[in-house]
């Protein structure tokens, strides 16, 4: 039986204004297809695999199909291209129904996009974006080999897969309801006009909801962790609000590069749909890390929502696979 691997490979990931003004990491198209060569080599693990890769406007997904090694079936989707995050979100919903297993090189945008879309399908997430709270950073040999074993079903994806939470937002005001998603957060800053998008100066930050909380974690994952510990697959998530009259200060990496001391107002552990609101006059929605809807005289309402992506642990498939003699010879 074929195993189909989706693949998407963004081009434009990594490549903000973060990595200019900061010391977030870059990773060049050349990079990202060395990377995904790499997926490839380790998809051939299995004898029968059929990759469909993503398309895009710079050629890149026509140069991995050109590498790809012998015997393994690579070709891109049927799509229109449009050059943004509306060809990563038609990919996943193809991938949908289409594929057992994807492999996503990207950041927390690019994962953002494909949980708009992916359902139920595995995701192997490969760090290549400049914000990089839910891709990992891994060998793409190392992602590939993971993604044929729970593709194929030699390691079960239920045993080594997680539940990614989400944040839901709704805009009310103005006459009209908007709504945003993030995958790992939502936050409300105090700026009156999107911009370069990255958010770039913490005090900008009025507070915000995340789905996952952890010191070591960049953005405000990481100031959420710097008051709880909050794991991708938990239940609910964490709600705070930043300035004004602090009751403490927490030490958080807020961008690559950046060490800060943040001013924290108030936080609270949420239930899954628990709603956390702002009352905004002038300000932004950002979503994992990116700053995205403009907001005045509005209502914002944050919860967390337990219906992201299904996130492939690798390092457990591999832990599984070894462990029912799946490397061993003889």
């Amino acid at each position: 039986m074929t195993t189909t691997v989706g693949l998407v490979v963004n081009p434009a990931a990594g490549r903000d204004i973060r990595r200019l003004t900061g010391g977030a990491s870059v990773s060049n198209n050349y990079a990202k297809r060395r990377t995904a060569d790499c997926v490839l080599e380790g998809l051939t693990l299995l004898d029968d695999v059929a990759v469909q890769v993503m398309p895009d406007a710079t050629g890149l997904a026509e140069r991995v199909v050109a590498d790809t090694p012998d015997g393994l079936a690579v070709d891109q989707l049927d799509l229109t291209v449009t050059a943004s995050g509306r060809d990563t979100r038609a990919a996943a919903e193809r991938f949908a129904t289409a594929a057992d297993v994807a492999v996503v090189l990207g950041g927390d945008g690019t994962n953002r996009d494909v949980a708009h879309g992916i359902g139920d399908v595995p995701v192997v997430s490969v760090s290549t974006g400049t914000n990089n709270v839910v891709p990992t950073t891994v060998d793409g040999t190392v992602a590939g080999v993971a993604a044929a074993l729970v593709g194929s079903g030699a390691v079960p994806a239920d045993d080594v897969t997680v539940r990614h939470g989400t944040v839901e937002a709704t805009v009310a005001g103005d006459g009209d309801d908007r709504h945003l998603r993030g995958l790992a957060t939502v936050g409300i800053l105090d700026r009156s006009f999107v911009g370069t998008r990255a958010i770039l100066d913490p005090s900008d930050v009025v507070g915000g909801v995340v789905s996952r909380a952890a010191p070591d974690e960049i953005g405000l994952s990481g100031v959420a962790g710097g008051l709880v510990t909050h794991r991708p697959d938990d239940p609910g998530g964490v709600g705070f609000r930043l300035g004004g009259d602090a009751t403490r200060t927490v030490r958080a990496i807020t961008v690559p590069g950046t060490l800060a001391r943040v001013p924290v107002r108030e936080h609270r552990v949420l239930d899954d749909g628990e709603a956390y609101a702002f009352d905004v006059a002038s300000g932004v929605v950002s979503a994992d890390g990116e700053r995205d809807l403009e907001v005045r005289d509005a209502v914002v309402t944050l919860r967390p929502v337990a219906d992201g992506p299904r996130i492939v642990r690798v390092a457990d498939v591999f832990e599984r696979a070894a462990a029912d003699g799946y490397f061993g010879e003889g």
